[in-house]
């Protein structure tokens, strides 16, 4: 059984995805979760609302490297919406990401979300925190 299905069947119902959007970035952010200095996330409003399976508060969801293995999974802890614009410090903190500041985040989420062609400056954003509950032993399942 493949460790993204073992992880499924322990987890009902979890989803697996990758944070960003290139394998580099998926290997930085999911090392960066791992590690517990990435404690947040974020997404477009849009791209939630066409999606069938969300993550939601109280979710468990299996974050894979750029190589589509799993690394760990995470438990969805709190969502809220925020506009780009409205997006504190303390999230960009949370986010874990460059130096951690508020300058540093919007110019990254800001390149982000133009690249998927979604960027606002008053787009409604999930800002979601979550917590890591189980990471996955690489060399165990290669």
């Amino acid at each position: 059984m493949k460790l993204v299905d073992a992880l499924k069947a322990k987890y009902p119902g979890s989803q697996a995805w990758q944070i960003g959007d290139d394998t580099d970035m998926a290997n930085e952010l999911a090392d960066l979760v791992i590690k517990g200095i990435k404690t947040a996330s974020c997404g477009a409003l849009t791209s939630y609302l066409a999606e069938e399976s969300a993550p939601r508060i109280g979710s468990h969801n299996i974050i894979l490297n750029g190589r589509d293995e799993p690394v760990c999974v995470i438990r969805m802890t709190s969502m809220s919406l925020v506009r780009f614009s409205d997006v504190t410090e303390e999230f960009a903190r949370k986010e874990g990401e460059g130096d951690m500041s508020l300058e540093y985040w919007r110019t990254e989420h800001k390149a982000f979300f133009t690249r998927a062609g979604l960027y606002a400056d008053d787009m409604e954003l999930v800002a979601e925190e979550f917590e890591v509950v189980e990471v996955c032993n690489q060399t165990a399942h290669a």
